[in-house]
């Protein structure tokens, strides 16, 4: 099944929604980083709401990134989206292994930290990207995006991120985020409100085979939701081998002609898609020859 988010409205333009099923994208995620299951539940939480996120700008070349710094073991998470909501994302540490909750459940938390920040950068092709740096609150992903929004753009919000995966494959992922407008009026928050406090796990409703169109209704059941459109999102990195290069010319003259020296040879990695670019001695000449 194809990954794809909802953006709507309900409550009369009360209420903006954005609900998404995203387990192809976290599972790419996955194969591509071979991360533990933790790893993968923190990873992919944080792509499907950078995701939504991405759906939530207004032009067509805006970038957002998301960075995720909990002090936990997992070390640093950065995720990116465009504004198609196409994503790429990776962990410090995908192989994390920590103890989960005695209910059973990944300790996202305890692989994140929680003294840390959440940093969102949003690129909109002005001169300075916007830049801000939040507290996290639990490091379970969820909240914290809930804290972001309260806080830099003061909009209410229901963040909810699922992700079910075995060491192997994922099995579900998804999640989604309502926020209210400045004119929401006391009955539409309170219907709301009723409906999230009766709601069960985003991972219990992807579980049970809950399409998108299904989970927009019974969060919104009663608030006449009204879908305005349906994008179709994935993991993909736009890499290649003439980009990674760039990392080759940063690192100057002087350690280029070393490597050129003494190893003929250079592999640089992609940290967002794992991908390895092999460059000959030859390549490598060319390189420094081209450099300024």
């Amino acid at each position: 099944m194809q990954d794809y988010i909802l953006r709507a409205t309900a409550g009369n333009g009360q209420i903006r929604a954005f609900v998404g099923i995203t387990t192809n994208m976290v599972e790419e995620a996955r194969r591509l980083h071979e991360t533990s299951k933790v790893a993968t539940a923190a990873l992919g939480r944080t792509l499907t709401a950078t995701s939504i996120m991405g759906l939530m700008m207004k032009n067509k070349g805006d970038k957002v990134s998301v960075i995720i710094k909990g002090g936990g073991p997992i070390g640093t998470i950065l995720t990116t989206s465009n504004a198609d909501g196409i994503v790429k994302g990776y962990v410090s540490n995908p192989k994390v292994v920590v103890e989960d909750y005695p209910n059973g459940k990944l300790n996202v938390a305890g692989a994140v930290g929680t003294n840390g920040v959440v940093k969102v950068i949003k690129d909109l092709g002005l001169r300075e990207p916007y830049n801000g740096a939040y507290p996290l609150v639990s490091g379970e992903i969820a909240e914290d995006f809930t804290h972001y929004f309260a806080l830099s753009e003061q909009t209410p919000s229901v963040v909810s991120l699922g992700v079910l995966t075995s060491e192997y494959e994922v099995s579900c992922a998804g999640g989604f985020i309502i926020q209210l407008m400045p004119d929401a009026t006391e009955e539409t928050i309170s219907k709301l409100e009723e409906n999230i406090t009766n709601l069960e796990s985003i991972t219990n409703m992807l579980q049970s085979g809950k399409t998108q169109e299904d989970i927009l209704n019974i969060v919104l059941d009663g608030l006449n939701p009204k879908i305005l459109d349906k994008k179709e999102v994935k993991f993909e990195c736009e890499c290649s081998k003439e980009k990674v290069q760039e990392a080759l010319i940063s690192i100057g003259k002087e350690t280029l002609k070393e490597i050129i020296e003494e190893d003929k040879k250079a592999e640089v990695g992609c940290q967002f898609c794992n991908t390895k670019y092999n460059y000959t001695e030859e390549e490598l000449i060319e390189i420094l020859n081209n450099i300024e």
